[in-house]
């Protein structure tokens, strides 16, 4: 698998507004189905496996990893970035409130678990987070991915 982490600029958008944690991951969906990873149908399976599940996409402190299972909506396995002008609540508790959504699809739960692997040096660093909300462009948010 190539490096996931080198996502199109297209696939990242820098502090986008929404109203709540629908919005949240509609961002993450739409940027997913603007770059052909997806189709529209998979941001609805996201926000559906939320609203059966619980806010299980906060993994960490204030990033948002939203996906879903398996889907025929997954076009191809990549990833999506969205940093949000204002916190949301997901009702994650101590890993809320939200202010980076990453949006997951995978073709193959071997795809699934890759990308994970890949994002755990972003999860598990909190200078990351820091860093990334305060990026002035795309192109200095996909530095910031690729060099971390």
């Amino acid at each position: 698998m190539s490096n996931i982490l080198d996502v199109p600029l297209e696939a990242i958008e820098l502090n986008k507004e929404a109203a709540d944690w629908r919005d949240v991951i509609r961002i993450a969906g739409d940027l997913l189905t603007k770059v052909g990873i997806t189709t529209d149908k998979y941001t609805d399976e996201m926000i559906a496996a939320v609203e059966e599940h619980g806010p299980y996409i906060v993994l960490t402190p204030h990033i948002a990893l939203a996906h879903t299972q398996q889907s025929p909506s997954v076009l191809s396995t990549g990833l999506s970035f969205a940093t949000l002008k204002q916190p949301i609540e997901f009702g994650a508790g101590e890993n809320d409130p939200v202010q980076l959504v990453i949006g997951l699809a995978s073709t193959d739960p071997n795809g699934h678990l890759e990308a994970i692997q890949e994002l755990a040096t972003i999860l598990g660093d909190s200078d990351f987070l820091a860093k990334a909300l305060h990026a002035g462009s795309k192109e200095e948010f996909k530095t910031l991915l690729i060099n971390n």
